[in-house]
């Protein structure tokens, strides 16, 4: 695999961060990261830095985070293995099943952590983004069971595609602000929800759902979800017997990926992150930020985005809501510059092909986000076959059904079911 280091300062690098010596005091992965903010955001920042560094590792905060994660998130969540896929594919498939978590995805780690965080902060309220609207849902829930007062802005694109989730939000109590400037989708939703931020910094906390934006919150974001990679690596022991030989996970931001691929980086196991390819390669046709991006600044964070020559950050396309994002968190970015995750996509087709196998082989309807690591995979074991392969289930379908519903259902059984 390529990368853009000389292999000993790619091994150096993978070594901190495999130390934990990443971000640095900066907040860079290397050269990606940081923090780009307004200056009027400064001392919100600062502050929030601050409150990670005293709580985050204390001994309280954290006996109070697992608890919640085991009595009310339902953690862990299950490993299963696949019988069928693994006939079809000619493969020992495995799956991570953050789609039996409360609320439905791996979203819901986060959003406790940060809830639980926020609520130590002494803040008064708190906003969110959302794409496909599992982080919003996670939000509403998670403010909720600490009590406090929660608004979920959401693209109004993401809206319509999504309105299972948008009645949800609501119902769990929060209030949903359709987002009509921009793309309509979870950019414009982020440049929303930071724009009320900077109103009011001290008396808002802003919940912030994927492993991007500025300083500390990819970080924070990879703390709260690694308990992901480290349940399945366990899992992977003591019910496969050893580890898988390659995971997957799909990636928009990022957040279910690094939480999958970061307590497996000294592993010897080969890491691959699918994007969304949507429906060409052309700028604007996908949201495959990693594999067809370049270095810039988006949203505080200096990180691999879709602009174009001028540097103007463009649209992109996606049928998974959650993936349909112009950047990626920069630990991805580092990850891949040193040539230990690999990054792929799967176009808009293919996720349907791989959702409809999911379901008529194994019984499960998985995320059309999901849908892209299984069509990866199921490619993946075509060449390789008889390999151990680890999928990170980010999320379950049902949010999905207004996509899917517009499109045939397809009866026909797969090989192998």
């Amino acid at each position: 695999m390529s990368t853009l280091f000389a292999a000993d300062e790619a091994k150096r690098l993978l070594d901190a961060a495999i130390r934990g010596e990443m971000p640095d005091e900066r907040g860079r992965f290397g050269p990606f990261g940081g923090r780009y903010v307004p200056e009027t955001l400064v001392p919100a920042f600062d502050r929030l830095e601050a409150g990670v560094k005293e709580h985050l590792h204390a001994s309280d905060f954290q006996a109070e985070f697992q608890k919640e994660l085991r009595e009310w998130v339902g953690l862990p969540t299950a490993l299963t293995f696949a019988p069928q896929l693994s006939k079809a594919w000619g493969a020992e498939v495995w799956i991570k099943r953050e789609d039996l978590a409360h609320t439905g995805a791996h979203k819901i780690n986060n959003a406790i952590g940060q809830a639980l965080l926020a609520k130590r902060l002494g803040v008064k309220r708190v906003i969110a983004e959302t794409g496909a609207g599992q982080h919003g849902v996670a939000a509403a829930a998670a403010c909720a069971r600490v009590g406090l007062s929660c608004s979920v802005y959401m693209g109004a694109v993401d809206m319509e595609r999504q309105a299972p989730n948008v009645d949800r939000i609501r119902r769990l109590g929060a209030e949903v602000i359709a987002v009509e400037s921009g793309d309509k989708t979870l950019r414009a939703a982020i440049d929303e929800a930071m724009r009320e931020w900077v109103t009011d910094p001290d008396g808002i906390y802003y919940l912030l759902g994927s492993a991007v934006g500025a300083h500390p919150y990819p970080y924070l974001v990879r703390e709260l979800q690694s308990v992901i990679g480290r349940e399945a690596r366990q899992q992977m022991l003591d019910q496969a017997g050893g580890l898988p030989d390659v995971a997957f996970a799909c990636v928009g931001g990022g957040s279910n990926a690094i939480g999958l691929f970061y307590p497996l980086l000294a592993d010897d196991i080969e890491l691959i992150g699918v994007e969304a390819g949507g429906i060409g390669d052309g700028l604007g046709e996908n949201a495959a930020t990693l594999a067809t991006g370049t270095p810039g600044v988006l949203q505080g964070s200096y990180t691999i985005i879709l602009q174009d020559d001028d540097g103007q950050v463009q649209e992109t396309q996606s049928i998974s809501a959650g993936l349909d994002y112009s950047g990626v968190g920069p630990e991805h970015a580092l990850l891949q510059a040193i040539g230990r995750v690999k990054y792929i996509s799967a176009r808009d087709n293919e996720a349907l092909e791989a959702l409809e196998e999911l379901c008529a082989t194994e019984g499960i309807l998985t995320a059309l986000e999901t849908a892209h690591a299984y069509a990866a995979a199921r490619e993946y074991a075509k060449q390789n076959p008889g390999k151990r392969i680890l999928i990170g289930n980010s999320g379950r379908g049902d949010k999905d059904m207004p996509t899917l519903s517009q499109l045939p259902a397809r009866t026909r059984r797969y090989e192998g079911a």
